[in-house]
């Protein structure tokens, strides 16, 4: 029988290795941590969590259809997600699957296309396998811009960030406003001497209830065309929270859902108060000053990155996996058209698609691994729509800005009925 090993034992390397066994498929999954759970375990020493970290998407958007959350909370914190992937893990019986503790450090062909892989994991002896799945997350390794001149005080990723008090008392500055930078914000507030953020472009702010309901429950139904929801929503969105303009955001050179939309309205409430200041653009660091692209300058003992994550399989060469500028060129994300073995799950950000969204990535391996055993004619069919092109269309319409974070963005409607067409396509 074939064996395929699952790197990671997060969100994306459960679902792949919960789709796989219910296929019968042989799973050795590696995880460098000693638990489930990925980066919502904050004791995962790659986690990238902070204490006051909750969803962004609501519960019922983001949890797997066969497993539903044992909580009410709309939107709950990172505790309480650990304790699902543990109790998911415990129901399917997925831990038992996995090595512990065993980070895995190098992959390399076993021989020919078809000669499957050799797995090196720390303090383990190197493993052969007939393909690997890459599901070791995308929110782990900081993007570091450099920026000229030098600051004299203390430089930090938000990815080094897990409580207030590592702010408590300084001077802060938050480069960049994305989901997590807006929430440190807010926790900055109530424990920093003063808090700036210096920002480059304009960003949509979206409360977390509109009409009573979590934001993201609304509209379920057959999606709007990208230009009418555009339109529909940017009107709702200046309804409900005003235009971020008015609080110092510079106004957005894109449309709405072209980048990925700030879930948190409490920075602009936090704004409206006095509590903080959006700054420009940095020009330079000289000592502990800080000089802003507008002409204007201030000091600061802490300067906290909020600048994101690049995407990071430090243990394959890139070639392997078709790399394309910021991230691997692949079929529906998920398969190399060399179809050399590897796979990779969880490599797609979109708002809304969940993890339900991913076990559906993973439902269609399964679904292409199965046919190499029992219908090789199904899987050499998939293989000629892969290498064939074109392939499908996953924006939606949605036309998103050329950004190395945007590389391996899709839209959720559009993504997940490629995913499901290709499935049945296997299936049939």
């Amino acid at each position: 029988m074939k064996n395929y090993a699952v790197i990671g034992a997060g969100p994306s390397g459960l679902a792949a290795a919960r789709a796989l066994s219910r296929r019968g498929i042989q799973v050795t999954g590696y995880e460098a941590s000693s638990d489930v759970g990925g980066l919502w375990d904050i004791d995962n020493p790659r986690s990238t969590m902070y204490e006051s970290a909750h969803l962004i998407s609501s519960r019922t958007t983001t949890e797997f259809a066969e497993f539903p959350m044992d909580t009410d909370a709309d939107y709950p914190g990172h505790r309480v997600l650990k304790s699902y992937f543990d109790a998911y893990a415990d129901e399917f019986d997925l831990r038992e699957l996995f090595h512990f503790d065993a980070k895995v450090t190098r992959l390399e062909p076993a021989g020919g296309p078809d000669d499957g892989w050799m797995l090196y994991a720390d303090a383990r002896e190197p493993r052969h396998f007939d393909g690997v799945v890459l599901a070791n997350g995308t929110l782990a390794e900081p993007n570091i811009p450099r920026f000229p001149g030098e600051f004299s005080g203390e430089i930090m990723h938000t990815s080094q960030y897990k409580r207030p008090g590592q702010l408590a008392g300084k001077r802060v500055l938050i480069i960049g406003a994305g989901n997590s930078g807006c929430d440190i914000a807010v926790d900055a507030v109530h424990h920093a001497a003063s808090v700036d953020m210096s920002v480059r472009r304009g960003y949509y702010f979206v409360p977390r209830y509109l009409f009573g309901r979590p934001s993201d429950t609304l509209n379920q139904g057959k999606p709007l065309p990208a230009k009418l929801k555009q339109a529909i929503d940017t009107r709702v969105l200046r309804a409900f929270t005003g235009d971020p303009v008015r609080f110092g955001f510079p106004k957005p050179d894109y449309r709405i859902y072209e980048s990925h939309p700030i879930v948190n309205t409490l920075i602009l409430n936090h704004l409206g108060q006095g509590d903080l200041r959006i700054r420009a653009d940095i020009a330079r660091f000289d000592g502990d000053t800080v000089h802003f692209k507008d002409g204007s300058s201030a000091e600061y003992d802490l300067i906290l990155l909020a600048t994101g994550y690049t995407l990071d399989y430090p243990f394959v060469d890139r070639g392997h996996l078709h790399w394309q500028n910021a991230s691997p060129r692949l079929f529906l994300n998920m398969f190399p058209p060399s179809f050399n073995g590897l796979y990779v799950m969880g490599m797609i950000e979109a708002s809304g698609i969940g993890w339900q969204g991913r076990y559906e990535q993973a439902e269609l391996l399964a679904a292409y691994l199965s046919s190499l055993e029992h219908s090789p004619a199904a899987a050499a069919a998939f293989r000629a729509r892969v290498t064939g092109r074109p392939w499908p269309d996953t924006t939606g319409g949605y036309r998103y800005l050329g950004l190395d974070r945007m590389a391996y963005y899709v839209n959720k409607d559009a993504y997940r009925s490629a995913v499901r067409t290709a499935t049945r396509s296997l299936e049939a």
